[in-house]
């Protein structure tokens, strides 16, 4: 039993890391999309004639153009980046392995549905199945949740016959050329099942979003709660992607086009010369404008409060960690530099701040602010606000995040103060002597590699990783002594990393050393059973599970 939950938890850890590529490209072509789309329209165009010169015409379509990328391919995109996450090795052969048993489950789809002789002009049967041009074909649009199937699925396929044997005529078909094949076979037979069970489904799904739109400006409150709570243990990329881009966060017409999902509507929008309607409107509450009264005034808020409450002493030790953790909040959208520095210490100010940010939803919904995007930082608003006119009711978010500020402040200084909780500057310093002069492994004036030894990490190595050297710092961060912190390269049996925590399989989390890890910089340790572990770094994350990768013979 014990060894199944770990499994699950592994795989739910997994499954949400893999949403990070194309989301990241999302909100890349989101910008792209939003300045081209709103400096090549003629509302803007009248106020700033010049926009109007053919070049700056010609730059402003190409842009929005090119953002409609990820965009226009958002499954299929899903469909390749799931297995590409979840695989270990032979990342290139699950990403093409994906397409073609996305490929595949369409054509099977557009295979059945012209058997039984649908018509794909007859507009309930359009309705009846969801018929949409997928790839350019005519199939069933199952949108992100037939996407993440088809990961999924062919996670599995690869991960079971990545090293398949064949007979000595087939020998040329085994192995890693095995996996598109059998992806294509298996997706295809699915795809059969597909007009079978969808339309039931589907009906289950909009009941869902039908259920969450009757709630009014509840939704978009416990929406935004629920993320705040599933992001310790790295779980809200699931809600937020159901939400994003399923009917679960709303459905309706958009320039005569049936969309699904409330991000897939925004942008849809954007593209839109003609105004808004109420489903969009509606949907656009679960978007980046219910995060910005806490992303832009209530965090800052938070961590003013927690540099005028550490020791006068320790404040200049703090203001780089707490600088760096608010321009991620609201230049980036990354709020675990922040959260993380009081999770952990005080879960119940976590929650007050989950509930803060679920009100921050429910404001934006009540005041009509229509901006949504992804992330709710600085960008989302100058470019999804400020950029499209006041139609957007931009001008009200500096009113909500400057409330929002003063109400963290003034709680997080209270409860800091009150309860003596023990946030950055004011907890003891440590003595180096009753650590057992652990911090050697993090000076500078070590000689190279000599951390590394006080852990004993790879010396078992028998190669280059036996001798790491002090070239293994990725930023401010030593990788050498993180390994030996973690209980060196033989106790980790997979490593990962998301947008800003490592994501570990150890052979005992007990090695784990949290105490030493926080000292080197880490923002807080999750150890989720005896096996799985994060440690949350911050944005940095990539350079220091890179520089890990180098001493670690794992995937």
């Amino acid at each position: 039993m014990q060894k199944t939950k770990a499994a699950l938890w592994e795989f739910l850890q997994g499954l949400g890391k893999t949403f990070m590529l194309p989301v990241a490209l999302l909100a890349f072509c989101g910008i792209f999309l939003g300045i081209g789309s709103s400096l090549s329209s003629e509302a803007v165009a009248d106020t700033l004639p010049f926009l109007k010169a053919d070049g700056f015409h010609l730059v402003f379509t190409w842009m929005a153009n090119t953002g409609l990328v990820a965009f226009t391919f958002l499954p299929v995109l899903f469909a390749m980046a799931i297995p590409l996450g979840l695989a270990r090795e032979d990342k290139g052969v699950a990403a093409f392995s994906g397409f073609v048993g996305f490929a595949a489950m369409n054509l099977a789809v557009n295979f059945y549905l012209t058997a039984k002789g649908v018509d794909f002009e007859d507009e309930k049967a359009v309705a009846h199945y969801g018929i949409a041009d997928v790839l350019g074909v005519k199939s069933i649009d199952t949108g992100l949740l037939g996407a993440v199937a088809v990961g999924i699925v062919v996670s599995l396929l690869h991960q079971r016959f990545r090293t398949q044997r064949m007979p000595d005529a087939l020998a040329f078909f085994g192995g890693l050329r095995f996996v598109p094949i059998v992806s294509a076979l298996v997706l295809s037979l699915l795809g059969l099942l597909i007009p079978l069970l969808w339309p039931t489904f589907n009906g289950w799904i909009n009941a869902v979003g039908r259920g969450i739109g009757h709630t009014g400006v509840l939704g978009p409150f416990f929406f935004g709660m629920g993320e705040v709570l599933l992001r310790p243990i790295g779980l809200h990329h699931i809600l937020v992607a159901m939400f994003r881009f399923t009917d679960v966060g709303g459905s309706g017409a958009v320039c005569g086009e049936h969309v699904s999902g409330a991000l897939n509507m925004f942008y849809a929008q954007l593209d839109c010369s003609a105004a808004p309607n109420s489903a969009v409107t509606d949907a656009t509450h679960f978007l980046s404008q219910g995060k910005m009264a806490a992303y832009l005034g209530g965090l800052p808020g938070a961590a003013l409060a927690m540099y005028h409450c550490a020791k006068k002493t320790m404040r200049p030790r703090i203001k780089a960690l707490l600088v760096s953790g608010v321009v991620a909040c609201v230049v980036g959208g990354i709020t675990e530099p922040l959260e993380f520095l009081f999770l952990f210490i005080a879960p119940w100010l976590y929650f007050i701040h989950a509930v803060l940010v679920g009100l921050g939803f429910l404001v934006a919904a009540v005041l009509g602010v229509f901006i949504g995007n992804t992330d709710g930082n600085v960008i989302d608003w100058l470019v999804f606000g400020v950029l499209q006119g006041t139609t957007t009711k931009w001008y009200l978010v500096p009113v909500i995040a400057a409330v929002w500020f003063g109400a963290y402040y003034f709680l997080f200084r209270w409860a800091i103060t009150r309860l003596d909780l023990k946030t950055p500057g004011r907890e003891e310093e440590p003595d180096q002597d009753a650590a057992g002069n652990e911090d050697t492994a993090g000076d500078e004036d070590k000689p190279d590699g000599e951390g590394a030894r006080s852990g004993g990490t790879t010396a078992s190595n028998g190669d280059a990783r036996a001798t790491p050297t002090r070239e293994l710092v990725a930023g401010k961060y030593d990788a050498v002594a993180i390994l030996a912190a973690i209980g060196g390269a033989d106790n980790i049996r997979s490593l990962d990393n998301c947008i800003t925590r490592l994501r570990m399989t150890v052979a005992d989390a007990e090695q784990v050393d949290e105490a030493r890890l926080k000292k080197l910089g880490a923002l807080g340790v999750i150890k989720l059973d005896g096996h799985n572990v994060q440690v949350i770094i911050g944005p940095q994350v990539q350079s220091v599970k890179d520089a890990l990768a180098t001493m670690v013979p794992v995937g």
